[in-house]
């Protein structure tokens, strides 16, 4: 393997092993050969074949199994850019799947400080709390926090529908504008992967969103626990002039 020295040695690890995977050298499920084996192939120290691996993992292209080897994951069955805004109904839907959904609370409660935080809270306020677990051919996906101020909504608010998007529009006539999101990976949770099905050694994404209306109000605060080995996020970069 050619290097360009301007850049980290482990860069150009990432890439070549992108490129087997694209060109189909390596399949989706495949156990990669061991590290040692790997690296003298690379012709890289095995420090920096490591440190590939690690943000391969980070990027859920690859993963590994304690005591077992590392291999190339699977095609998750979902995707989606992160810059648009959707509903976990759609975002189901579009991939010819049906969805549906498992209601585990829903209540006023009381705002925690980070609650207070994202929705620009008063000391007292509370919130709406709705926790799911999402759905798609019946099969565990998405296990959804959602807040909502109750000073928006009202303590009589109930919710029925599957898309807390579409309950605004049509119950409160509230309609959300955009939403600033973030997203991150996480390993084993005790309570959520179990709920989510997955194995030990699978990594959630977890979506935390603010959601706002036209008068860029924050209205909704939203986690989203996706299982990773059926969903991925990308984004579309543009070139600044």
């Amino acid at each position: 393997m050619a290097f360009d020295y301007q850049s980290p040695r482990y860069v150009h690890v990432i890439e070549e092993i992108k490129t087997k995977i694209n060109d189909g050298e390596l399949e989706p499920g495949e156990r990669l050969p061991s590290e040692m084996e790997f690296a003298k192939q690379l012709n890289v120290s095995r420090n920096t074949f490591r440190e590939a691996l690690r943000i391969l993992e980070e990027e859920n292209i690859i993963i590994r199994k304690h005591g077992i080897g590392t291999f190339v994951n699977k095609k998750p069955a979902f995707s989606g850019g992160i810059e648009e805004l959707f509903s976990i109904t759609d975002f189901i839907k579009r991939e010819g799947k049906e969805p549906g959904t498992k209601l585990l609370f829903q209540g006023i409660v009381d705002a925690v400080s980070e609650d207070k935080q994202e929705l620009n809270l008063q000391e007292d306020d509370r919130v709406y709390l709705v926790k799911r677990v999402r759905t798609a051919d019946e099969d565990p996906l998405v296990y959804c926090i959602d807040k909502v101020p109750v000073s928006l909504i009202g303590e009589d608010y109930h919710f029925e529908e599957e898309s807390m998007l579409y309950s605004f529009q049509e119950k409160k006539g509230i309609t959300i504008s955009y939403a600033k999101a973030d997203i991150k990976t996480i390993g084993y949770h005790h309570e959520i992967s179990d709920i989510l099905e997955t194995e030990l050694d699978q990594p959630l994404l977890i979506l935390k969103q603010i959601h706002y209306d036209t008068n860029d109000q924050p209205i909704l605060y939203s986690l989203n626990f996706f299982r990773a080995d059926q969903v991925s996020f990308s984004v579309n970069r543009k070139r600044i002039f």
